[in-house]
């Protein structure tokens, strides 16, 4: 059997093999604490669990969806208007996604050719690249460097790569780094996109979670932005949706219309009754957004707090579901941290090279667990001695 070169390009995730070895130590009767993959244990609201099962208790509902729902598009519309302050064309300038995974792995084949330049943020989430290499682009890294708050400096692109550049994907609440971008960014990133006619997608998912009275908006808020790119936004985290995989990705007409073309010939559309759940997210009680936003913050408090007393010392992130930290300075590796973690802790933790070269000396903590489960990971932390140099591991 013969495959394609493409898949050269992709190894065993991080996480699959992080889930191995959660497997076997499960099976040796071990104790595990995840707090690697970003899988939010926060159920939905139970409006919205009510209206997924009676829309998939209607017999009627179990055809092929092929399109969106004018009700769902007009759903996404107003919610964008009430909640960012944002114009949208239900018809034209939205596209359902079956989770932003599906959008971001997909997007790239309706937008670049093979050997195009993609700009992909570093560290990132990881198919922010795998999705450009899955159409053969080349992929450019725009660090974000813990000195500038993990913010994309724009000035540092060189020329050449910036003028054969098509297409670029930022994100802001930022996965791992947990990094808010100030205001002046997305001016200078609208500025940028114009001058080098390049497409811009922006991932909207954390915007929700943000802490410390805080808030954050969309990327199309700002003047120009739907001149030159969309965003995605997601129901996965604020909502508790995310094994129901909903997505949205909303701007600029033509880069819409180019993925609604391409996803006509990939998929039937998305489940009705998962598209009823997201009418009555985003249609019904708010106040849930700020109940999920507490749980998060008391959970980032948990861990913070409890390794900074261990001489382990972690700032508070101001957003995000995740806390992106330096490895202790006895360990060189960020792999190996995240080992000797899960051997003599039971803590799995994502080490920071996952997720780019920039990512090498951190680690990404998801905040995935319950209160009691969080301090009992410090306290196995603690027990360990992992954060003490004389009991540093060498395997």
């Amino acid at each position: 059997m013969k495959f394609a070169k493409r898949m050269n390009h992709f190894q065993e995730g991080i996480f699959s093999r992080l889930l191995e070895i959660k497997r076997q130590r499960l099976e040796n009767g071990k104790p595990v604490i995840d707090l690697s993959v970003g899988t939010p244990n926060i159920p939905p609201a139970p409006h919205i669990i009510a209206a997924l099962l009676d829309a998939a208790a209607d017999t009627r509902n179990y055809i092929y969806a092929i399109n969106d729902q004018n009700e769902l598009l007009e759903a996404v519309s107003t919610w964008y208007r009430q909640r960012y302050q944002v114009e949208l064309d239900p018809w034209a300038q939205i596209c359902s996604l079956l989770g932003s995974q599906e959008g971001l792995a997909h997007i790239s084949l309706a937008i670049v050719d093979e050997g195009d330049v993609v700009l992909v943020p570093d560290p990132c989430y990881p198919v922010f690249a795998d999705g450009p290499l899955l159409a053969g682009a080349e992929i450019y890294y725009m660090p974000q460097k813990e000195e500038h708050d993990y913010v994309i400096q724009l000035q540092d692109i060189p020329e050449e790569i910036a003028r054969r550049a098509k297409f670029m994907i930022v994100s802001y609440p930022n996965n791992p780094t947990a990094a808010i971008a100030p205001e002046q960014f997305y001016l200078d990133l609208i500025a940028f996109a114009k001058k080098y006619d390049i497409i811009v997608l922006h991932d909207n998912a954390y915007n929700e979670l943000v802490f410390n009275g805080k808030s954050c908006g969309s990327f199309l808020a700002y003047p120009g932005a739907l001149d030159v790119g969309v965003e995605f936004n997601s129901l996965s985290k604020t909502y508790g949706l995310a094994g129901a995989r909903i997505g949205f990705c909303v701007g600029n007409p033509a880069v819409v219309s180019m993925l609604k073309k391409l996803k006509s010939n990939m998929d039937y559309g998305m489940f009705l009754p998962i598209q009823r759940a997201a009418i009555a997210a985003i249609t019904g009680d708010q106040s849930e957004v700020e109940r999920v936003r507490t749980i998060y913050k008391e959970r980032r408090d948990i861990l913070c707090e409890g390794f900074s007393e261990l001489g382990w010392h972690i700032a508070k992130p101001e957003a995000t579901m995740f806390i992106w930290t330096r490895i202790p300075a006895h360990y060189v590796s960020s792999e190996q941290f995240a080992m000797d973690l899960i051997s003599r802790a039971g803590v799995i933790v994502t080490p920071g090279n996952a997720f780019g070269p920039s990512g090498e000396g951190y680690v990404r903590l998801a905040l995935v667990q319950d209160n009691e489960s969080l301090r009992q990971a410090v306290k196995s932390v603690a027990d360990s001695g992992v954060l003490d140099p004389e009991s540093m591991s060498f395997s």
